[in-house]
């Protein structure tokens, strides 16, 4: 947890901070549970995250090209960065051989359909719906991306289930459009993943804070207002920290993780109020609580042995 400033091309940025004491993301930590001891499952970004949020797994490029691969030398000491491990996992950005993907993006570069079960597909097998949601999905998937729209954060997208043209694509992968319909019919599904439009994640570089904060602020206000709120758990987390310092180190985990320490905010009827959870949580404890609570067989040995955030909630 010392290379920050050093490796970092923000350089000594990375040591600052923001004062967010007048910020939705603030008042919600306040007033219900936050998690002070969560962190993201993998040493990596957006892309390798998004896919332990939903399957505790890495993907696999077999046969990538060999410019795509990183090399090391006899001591494990990196020669080459790359997006794929000389072991043929996809680790960094990797746009999917399925719809939708950047219009110029080289074919040969592209993941090949992922196979491995999902937290979708094991919803699917109990017969509990459930649903990703995403800001700009439906202009992406029409070709007329967002220029914020985020191709890598759709995990689902890279899985051959949920190919273009299943039946599966249509029925789980929707657009926020639908995400704020089925709020106001009151028929969210039980389990129901939020992911916001590029210019509303908070992400150094290329987002506002003020922006994402008020967005925040729109779709809580929306939950709340729904008549699934009393019924309702929502966290809130993030899938990597964005590159800024933090003196609390992850625990001891596998080769691919957790990493460093994200915000997260469990908000609720049932959250315990003004109350910060030093419980050790990671993305794969998102896993874990949607398993205990429908009875799902675990995904892999991480979401298996997770903390699962029932700490976070007073139930009888």
């Amino acid at each position: 947890m010392d290379r920050f400033a050093g490796v970092s091309d923000a350089s000594a940025l990375t040591m600052g901070y923001y004062d967010i004491t007048q910020s939705t993301l603030w008042k919600y930590a306040q007033e219900y549970t936050l998690a002070d001891h969560f962190f993201h499952a993998g040493f990596g970004g957006s892309f390798l995250n998004h896919f332990w949020l939903v399957c505790a797994c890495t993907p696999r490029f077999e046969n990538a090209p060999q410019e795509m691969k990183a090399s090391v030398d006899a001591t494990g000491k990196m020669i080459k960065d790359g997006a794929i491990t000389p072991d043929s996992y996809a680790i960094n950005t990797v746009y999917s051989a399925q719809i939708p993907h950047p219009k110029d993006s080289d074919k040969a570069k592209l993941l090949p359909p992922q196979t491995m079960p999902t937290i979708g597909s094991r919803l699917s097998e109990q017969n509990v719906d459930w649903a990703w949601y995403s800001g700009g999905w439906n202009d992406a998937v029409a070709g007329k991306p967002s220029s914020s729209f985020q191709f890598h954060h759709q995990p689902f997208a890279y899985f051959r289930e949920y190919a273009e043209g299943k039946a599966a694509r249509k029925v789980y992968l929707k657009d926020e459009a639908d995400f704020l319909m089925a709020l106001r019919r009151g028929d969210l599904p039980p389990v129901s993943f939020y992911k916001p439009l590029g210019e509303f994640n908070f992400h150094p570089g290329y987002a506002r804070l003020p922006a994402g904060d008020m967005h925040l602020a729109d779709i809580l206000h929306a939950i709340e207002q729904s008549t699934v709120w009393k019924d309702s758990v929502v966290i809130v987390t993030f899938d990597e920290n964005g590159g800024f310092w933090d003196h609390v180190a992850p625990p001891a985990g596998d080769r691919w993780g957790p990493g460093a320490r994200v915000p997260t905010i469990i908000i609720s009827p049932f959250a315990r109020k003004h109350y910060v959870d030093h419980t050790v949580y990671d993305t794969t404890s998102i896993l874990k609580f949607i398993e205990t609570r429908f009875d799902l067989q675990p995904l892999g040995a991480r979401d298996k042995a997770a903390n699962d955030m029932t700490g976070a909630l007073e139930l009888e």
